[in-house]
């Protein structure tokens, strides 16, 4: 079984120097590529001279993080693919126990290690935590991180278990799998693309692991960090974009009128807080979800649909009201 890390960049130079050495240390059981997304500066460059045992993947546009890895996984062979962001540092020994895992167990399409945060290494990271999960209004959530509360690791998701989607941060999957069931959604064009991925493999009966043993540090926010307006449009709109898509049943247009309440509440929430630019986006948001729904309706004819999807209706409801913070609490 031979395995691919593609680490996907887009003028990365200064991540790739930071970020790079770890992952050629610590990965001598893969093939290592570079995945560059039409970059303008002189990343490439820098990796062909600092780095020649990484092979090169060179897309022809910066179609973000689901064109752009659909592009490069095209080009490469490999059993398995390690979808892995440009700014995350790995630990020792990381890939043994995600080979084992696939190895022993073919019903298994993806895997998610621990993800840390790489400034402060004793807690969680946002994007992925322990494994995620989503509320039955779409909202993810992961052991370890709920919304903006990140939980301290004190070995407490030191396991291996189902969750419901794995991170794109560092994203295991088997390539006749991400083959099979689709690839990436180009529309969703970066953010909860991996989660309608995931959604869509264990609509075809396989399933997600997380590997708590193997574990990682994530920066985060390198490409858009939570203050960016952008970031905000993206992942409003590819909330709903999951739930018509996804959710099985006549019942999915009525838990997108709620969600879309909400998501009124949050820009309202915005407006007071003076941030304008974010309550324009969940506005326009709204308006490419309107744009783009017959398309999605499309999309949802094609697809398979699983059953129950959630464990909790709405984990707004206990973070905020309720004030559980922590994933033990739900």
């Amino acid at each position: 079984m031979n395995i691919a890390i593609v680490i996907l960049n887009w003028n990365g130079r200064s991540l790739l120097e930071q970020f790079l050495p770890s992952v050629i240390k610590n990965s001598q059981e893969a093939v290592i590529y570079l995945a560059d997304n039409a970059s303008t500066d002189d990343s490439v460059a820098y990796v062909k001279t600092h780095f020649p045992e990484i092979r090169i993947v060179q897309n022809k546009v910066n179609g973000g993080y689901a064109k752009g890895y659909n592009d490069a996984l095209a080009k490469i062979d490999a059993d398995i693919y390690c979808l892995l962001n440009s700014d995350v540092e790995v630990s020792k020994d990381w890939l043994v126990p995600i080979l084992k895992t696939f190895q022993a167990f073919n019903e298994v399409a993806a895997i998610q290690p621990k993800i840390l945060d790489y400034k402060k290494k004793t807690h969680f990271e946002y994007a992925g935590a322990a494994g995620g999960y989503i509320d039955r209004l779409g909202y993810p959530y992961c052991r370890g991180r709920i919304f903006d509360t990140l939980e301290k690791d004190n070995g407490q998701y030191d396991d291996s278990t189902p969750i419901f989607w794995a991170s794109g941060a560092c994203l295991f999957i088997r390539k006749q799998v991400f083959e099979s069931v689709g690839k990436l959604d180009e529309d969703f064009f970066a953010h909860q693309e991996e989660i309608d991925l995931c959604w869509r493999i264990q609509s075809n009966g396989y399933k997600i692991l997380y590997e708590g043993t193997s574990v990682v540090y994530h920066l985060g926010g390198a490409t858009l960090d939570s203050m960016n307006p952008k970031k905000t449009f993206l992942n409003f709109r590819n909330s709903l974009y999951l739930l018509v898509k996804n959710v099985p049943g006549k019942k999915v247009w009525f838990l997108v009128l709620i969600r879309m309440l909400l998501d009124g509440l949050a820009a309202f929430r915005f407006l007071l807080q003076g941030k304008f630019s974010h309550f324009f986006a969940i506005f326009k948001a709204h308006m490419s979800f309107y744009k783009n729904l017959s398309t999605l309706c499309k999309k949802r004819k094609k697809l398979s649909k699983t059953g129950k999807y959630y464990t909790y209706f709405s984990v707004v409801w206990q973070y905020f009201i309720l004030k559980r913070k922590h994933f033990n609490q739900l």
